[in-house]
């Protein structure tokens, strides 16, 4: 008796286990969560001669969140706190353009070295015919 409850026992145990799995007959396709974004609420124009929109027409007063994110991140300039604005100032600002000038051949980066360039310049493959090199070991 004693064995049929741990039988019982490991059985449902692995029934629940494999039931975390994703690869099952029951899969199906999600929404991507991170693509959700909150709608606008509903309006009433105060002007009810207005021709109404085209089915399918996104709304124009609406963007999309990657709209959202690229005025967050590239956006024109923010009103800053007083605070803000003299931490920003002790620190050293940052030139407007930052961003755009990053990529520019004039741009002064740090040299990665040696290895760092044999890492790059190494030829693709599975590595069958690595070889290794220690110099006086």
């Amino acid at each position: 008796m004693r064995t049929f409850k741990s039988v019982i026992l490991l059985a449902s145990g692995c029934t629940m286990l494999a039931a975390c799995g994703g690869n099952g007959i029951f899969n199906r396709d999600r929404p991507d969560e991170m693509a959700v974004q909150r709608q606008a609420p509903l309006v009433v124009p105060p002007d009810f001669s207005l021709t109404p929109p085209a089915p399918g027409a996104p709304r124009p007063s609406d963007d999309n969140a990657a709209e959202q994110a690229l005025e967050a991140l590239f956006g024109g300039p923010a009103p800053r706190s007083q605070i803000e604005s003299s931490t920003l100032d002790r620190a050293g600002r940052a030139a407007p353009g930052i961003r755009s000038t990053i990529g520019d051949p004039d741009t002064n980066t740090v040299a990665k070295g040696r290895v760092t360039r044999d890492i790059i310049a190494a030829p693709e493959g599975d590595g069958a015919s690595a070889q290794t090199l220690i110099p006086d070991a």
